[in-house]
C-alpha cells in the first residue's frame, strides 16, 4: 500500500469531517424549522492570504469574489498601501502609481486636517478582478480591505473552484440570509459606531432602529463564528484520531 502523507491526510480528513459536521448542523436546521434554509459560498477574510486564486479559479471571467472596503476600519489616509504600488513615483492617480491593475480603487479628496490631507478609497465592483494586491498592500496599514463573494454574480457552484484551490480552506458554505463573513476587526469597529450611535439617538426611532438592525447583524457574525470555531475544533480532534489510527 502507498505510504500516505501525514500532512496531506489529515487536511483531506479535517475537511471531509468539516463537511459532515456542517451537514449535521443544516440537519439541526431543517428539523427547526421544518425546511433548509439555502446555502452560499462565502470567504472568511480573516483566513485570507491575497494569493489570487479568487481571481483565476473562479468560473466566470470575472471573478464574483470583489474587495469591499470597511470604512470603520479605513484611515483615510493619503499614502493609501492598498492603493499605490509600493514603488510610485508620486501621489497622484496615473495607472503606474496604482496597485490595482484594473483600477478598480477610486481615490477621492475628503478634507485636510492640521496639515493632514485625507482620502476616501471605494471599490468600482465591475472593475474589480479579485486579484487581492490591495488587499494584501491593506494588511500593512488597517486592513479595511478585504474579499468577499458578491452573490449577485456567484454561480453558487456545487463544488466552488476557488474553494477548492484555496491553500487557507478559507471559504465557508454559510446560511443565504448571513451573506458576508466580517473580519473579526470590522465586527469590533461596527459594534463601536453602532453602540456610539445609539447612546446619540435618544429619542430618534429612526437612529435607534439602523443601530439595532447593525447590532443583530453582528451578532450572528459571531454566533455564526463561535459555531464554526466550535465545528473546526470537533474535526480537529476527529481527524487527529482517524490520523493516529491509520
Amino acid at each position: 500500500m502507498n505510504q500516505v502523507d501525514r500532512r496531506s491526510f489529515l487536511a483531506d480528513s479535517i475537511r471531509t469531517v468539516g463537511t459532515v459536521a456542517l451537514a449535521g448542523a443544516a440537519g439541526v436546521l431543517v428539523g427547526r424549522t421544518g425546511s433548509a434554509e439555502p446555502m452560499v459560498w462565502q470567504l472568511d477574510p480573516d483566513k485570507c492570504i491575497a494569493c489570487t486564486n479568487c481571481a483565476t479559479k473562479c468560473v466566470l471571467d470575472v471573478s464574483a469574489v470583489k474587495c469591499i472596503n470597511c470604512f470603520d476600519m479605513c484611515g483615510y489616509c493619503d499614502i493609501c498601501t492598498g492603493y499605490f504600488e509600493m514603488g510610485y513615483t508620486a501621489l497622484d492617480t496615473a495607472a503606474e502609481n496604482q496597485a490595482c491593475p484594473t483600477g478598480a480603487i477610486v481615490r477621492r479628496f475628503i478634507e485636510e486636517r492640521s496639515g493632514q490631507r485625507f482620502y476616501e478609497y471605494t471599490i468600482d465592483v465591475p472593475l474589480c478582478i479579485g486579484c487581492g494586491k490591495c488587499v494584501k498592500g491593506c494588511a500593512l496599514m488597517n486592513g479595511s480591505l478585504y474579499m468577499q463573494v458578491e452573490h449577485d454574480r456567484c454561480l453558487d457552484c456545487n463544488e466552488c473552484a476557488i474553494a477548492i484551490a484555496c491553500p487557507t480552506q478559507a471559504f465557508y458554505r454559510i446560511p443565504a440570509s448571513q451573506t458576508e463573513i466580517m473580519k473579526r476587526k470590522a465586527i469590533a469597529a461596527l459594534r463601536s459606531r453602532a453602540q456610539r450611535t445609539l447612546q446619540a439617538a435618544g429619542g430618534d426611532a429612526v437612529g435607534r432602529r439602523e443601530a439595532a438592525e447593525l447590532l443583530a447583524r453582528l451578532d450572528q457574525q459571531q454566533r455564526w463564528r463561535a459555531e464554526q470555531e466550535r465545528l473546526d475544533t470537533s474535526a480537529g480532534r476527529q481527524a487527529a484520531v482517524s490520523n493516529d489510527q491509520a
